[in-house]
């Protein structure tokens, strides 16, 4: 007769089996996406002005995003910042990542994708790549970027949809160009991260490599980097991270073409705008280019 301990390692592994059909009948898709629809945070809390905007897609979903405008003379914005968050909850848990921004001059515009926050539908790699174009296509027909530098910082799961924009971007001289990307706590690839994650744990470890391969290996990030030149790069990377470990920056960083810079940080993952330097050394890169 089972102990009591022994009946519960058994309801374990039959949890764990459960989990990991459902993963080779489904694929790993989604293992990429925590959307909830709970608003942590608007920026008006935070003595931000801002306006909602609304955004169709081409496939019939619309995505909700926040214009946060520079705190500057209308018309002397220094720039633009595109930002793209990370794969949990949804714009108003990602806000404190930009909310420094429109204080030292820059317009902010940041995004939901498909399954997040106000934007309908349901989040997937191809639908949230077509969503992060369709972001960048409104925001630079906006009259407040004429003429104003923009760049794109991408934290996280938005780093790496952020490399395959910007790469088809610059590819396709797409005008107007962008000024920079700015990349945080980013994993080198889709199905590399997935391959990773699933070799860490003794139950999927024999599957790592079968169930990787449900993933489209068409937005490695360390395959699609080089192409982002000649727009200068910055990759930003925290040797804590415990979500993304440092080894994925340095991948990155590697397999970008110059210009390029690496900034090492020290906090927690996607935590590096608590601290203060590392503000700055984000403001240098925009305004000052590459050391």
């Amino acid at each position: 007769m089972a102990t009591g301990t022994a009946r519960l390692l058994l309801r374990a592994l039959a949890s764990a089996g459960l989990g990991l059909t459902l993963l080779l009948q489904t694929g790993c898709s989604s293992v990429f996406f925590y959307p909830d629809k709970v608003t942590y945070i608007t920026p008006d809390r935070l003595n931000l002005e801002y306006d909602d905007v609304f955004l169709d897609t081409a496939d019939g979903e619309t995505l909700h995003g926040w214009w946060l405008p520079a705190e500057a003379p209308e018309g002397s914005a220094k720039g633009t910042v595109y930002f793209l968050h990370g794969n949990a909850q949804n714009i108003s848990s990602h806000l404190m990542n930009v909310a420094w921004l429109p204080e030292k001059g820059y317009n902010v515009f940041l995004i939901d994708y498909r399954g997040y926050g106000r934007s309908t539908g349901a989040p997937d790699i191809e639908g949230t790549l077509h969503d992060s174009e369709t972001g960048l296509r409104w925001l630079v027909d906006q009259t407040q970027t004429d003429n104003r530098p923009v760049y794109l910082l991408g934290q996280s799961l938005g780093g790496a949809l952020g490399i395959a924009l910007a790469s088809e971007w610059v590819q396709r001289q797409e005008k107007p160009p962008l000024n920079g990307v700015i990349l945080d706590g980013t994993f080198s690839g889709f199905r590399g991260i997935v391959r990773e994650k699933l070799g860490s744990f003794w139950l999927t470890w024999l599957f790592q490599v079968p169930l990787s391969r449900t993933i489209t290996d068409d937005y490695e990030g360390v395959d699609l980097i080089t192409r982002i030149s000649p727009v200068p790069l910055m990759v930003i990377h925290s040797v804590r991270d415990g979500i993304i470990p440092f080894h994925h920056g340095e991948a990155l960083f590697e397999a970008a073409a110059e210009p390029k810079q690496f900034l090492p940080t020290d906090t927690p993952h996607a935590a590096t705008f608590v601290i203060p330097a590392y503000k700055e050394a984000v403001l240098g890169f925009m305004e000052g280019g590459l050391e």
